[in-house]
């Protein structure tokens, strides 16, 4: 049946976070950026990117700083925009996201249209996998947990395992460092799942 909701992770499933990150040292980046998402005084992820490139390549703070300010400019995926287009036809498709707005607003402005909604961690004040941020989603979309609303995310490990825990419909996508595990559905990139969504049955 065909979804009536899609929420999506953004870095590193629409957002190439790798290239705009760089490869060396991409893995313990992100491993930083997870144990202080973890902590529990709450910080933005402009604050979480920035101090992670310092810890890891030693970047200086103010060029850190800069650098963490503009992630929602990292390159998309060349099939997220057309795929999200596509796929937004059929059914709202709203970001469920460890990030902050601005990223939000940069991220859309390479789009070149409007998500149904950015829910964000500085919105909520809290990362994933925390199923605050589904919630949050489901007050904005007046939309239940259950079946006929997907989740999408190259990382199964975490995000998509809220998502199954919360009966949601799980995407896996294959995007280079994704982390795979249980999932619904897993599809080769978001393109493949546009043409998934485009021809499922309508209920």
């Amino acid at each position: 049946m065909a979804p009536a909701l899609l929420t999506f992770d953004i870095f590193g499933t629409v957002l190439d976070w790798r290239k705009g990150v760089g490869e060396s040292d991409f893995d313990r980046i992100v491993d930083v950026q997870g144990d202080l998402e973890q902590q529990q005084r709450f910080r933005t992820y402009t604050e979480i990117v920035a101090e992670s490139l310092v810890r890891v390549r030693r970047v200086d703070v103010v060029t850190a700083a800069g650098i963490a300010a503009q992630a929602g400019n990292w390159p998309l995926f060349p099939d997220s925009r057309d795929a999200l287009r596509r796929i937004r036809a059929v059914a709202p498709c709203v970001a469920t996201t460890n990030s902050d707005r601005a990223h939000g607003e940069q991220v859309q402005a390479q789009l070149g249209f409007q998500l149904d909604g950015w829910i964000c961690a500085e919105e909520v004040r809290a990362y994933k996998p925390d199923r605050r941020i589904w919630e949050a989603a489901a007050r904005k979309m007046a939309k239940s947990f259950d079946r006929s609303w997907w989740h999408v995310s190259a990382y199964a490990d975490y995000d998509l395992r809220t998502a199954r825990e919360l009966g949601l419909t799980s995407v896996f996508v294959r995007r280079p460092h994704s982390r795979p595990g249980p999932a619904d559905i897993t599809v080769a990139d978001l393109a493949a799942l546009a043409d998934l969504v485009e021809t499922s049955e309508r209920p």
